[in-house]
């Protein structure tokens, strides 16, 4: 898909507009898991959340040979809606962000706040993402796809940093929800010629990625109802679930309970807050900690954009559902 020479340029993009975020190895959690583990803080981004990478060097490539280019259009359920409209403002570009009905408010918010115009459609992120589709052709827009070669390109500059900084990482636990995310830590692991295990992980709510990656092919689903909304996608991408298929060693389902603990974890243990996809993989290498005895474990902590609401349902929760998860 790219080279490690394209992959130091995008890079490069990224730090015109951000520093690299810190990798931390948290003793508690080290307690938690019963073994030694890093946290890649992807929620100390300026939209607190991966995306924005992917968003700044999609854009900034598409100035770059699309000039003419009059406007962005996407659909999401808030952070690659951030990244956009974050990449749209730096480059002087209106970007008009589709959302379903019910949508995270506060991810609302900060879209609207970075300078997107919001319009919500549908009941989930598929009918959103259709409707963005149509209003692209009407309206001679842009559509920025969920998942796309450029962005993975971005994306994968936090794998970049984290396996440069640990390259002795023998597993790293990365949430799915398009894909853009596993697929950069899998293809700059690769060019990196590392051995680290590349675990993906989804919601028992919105298990696509897992269904497909058991069945080898595109298996879509009806619903994706999870809290945890930045894996909650019931359409996989093919060219995401090919790379997965050729480089991930597994994918982890997780409840939503199991993310609301995890939650709780990063809470006490480390004073960071996650949202749901960000808490996820904890949650799976908590499911698996046995296995993980001896290794040195990689988590990616997605992002921290979790609506106040739900932090107060799944950190604030009544002390019989928030005990500290037996190891």
């Amino acid at each position: 898909m790219f080279n490690l020479a394209e992959l130091d340029r995008a890079h490069e993009v990224v730090r015109q507009a951000m520093p690299p975020t810190p990798a931390y190895a948290w003793p508690l959690l080290a307690e938690r898991l019963g073994t030694d583990v890093i946290v890649k803080h992807e929620n100390h981004t300026p939209t607190g959340a991966f995306k924005v990478r992917g968003g700044l060097t999609y854009v900034d490539r598409l100035k770059r040979e699309k000039p003419e280019t009059r406007g962005l259009i996407s659909a999401t359920r808030g952070n690659h809606g951030q990244s956009l409209a974050y990449a749209g403002r730096r480059h002087g570009l209106p970007v008009t962000i589709y959302v379903p009905h019910g949508n995270s408010v506060e991810k609302n918010r900060a879209m609207a706040a970075f300078g997107a115009d919001l319009v919500e459609h549908g009941g989930d992120f598929q009918e959103a993402r259709e409707e963005a589709c149509r209003r692209a052709e009407r309206g001679g827009l842009h559509m920025v796809p969920s998942f796309h070669s450029h962005l993975v390109l971005g994306v994968a500059t936090y794998a970049l940093e984290l396996l440069r900084a640990a390259p002795d990482l023998d597993v790293l636990y990365v949430p799915i929800g398009q894909g853009s995310g596993i697929c950069g830590c899998i293809l700059v692991r690769d060019l990196l010629g590392l051995r680290t295990e590349i675990v993906g992980v989804q919601s028992t709510l919105a298990p696509s990625y897992a269904l497909s990656f058991a069945a080898r092919s595109v298996v879509n689903t009806n619903s994706s109802n999870t809290l945890a909304d930045g894996m909650a996608t019931r359409n996989p991408d093919a060219d995401a679930l090919a790379i997965i298929l050729k480089g991930a060693a597994r994918i982890v389902q997780v409840t939503d309970d199991e993310i609301a603990a995890a939650i709780r974890a990063y809470w006490t243990d480390t004073h960071n807050l996650a949202e749901g996809a960000g808490a996820a993989p904890l949650a799976a290498a908590l499911q698996e900690h046995r296995k993980l005895r001896d290794k040195r474990v990689g988590l990616i902590l997605s992002g921290g954009n979790i609506d106040f609401d739900l932090f107060r349902k799944w950190v604030m929760a009544d002390s019989a559902v928030t005990e500290r998860i037996a190891v």
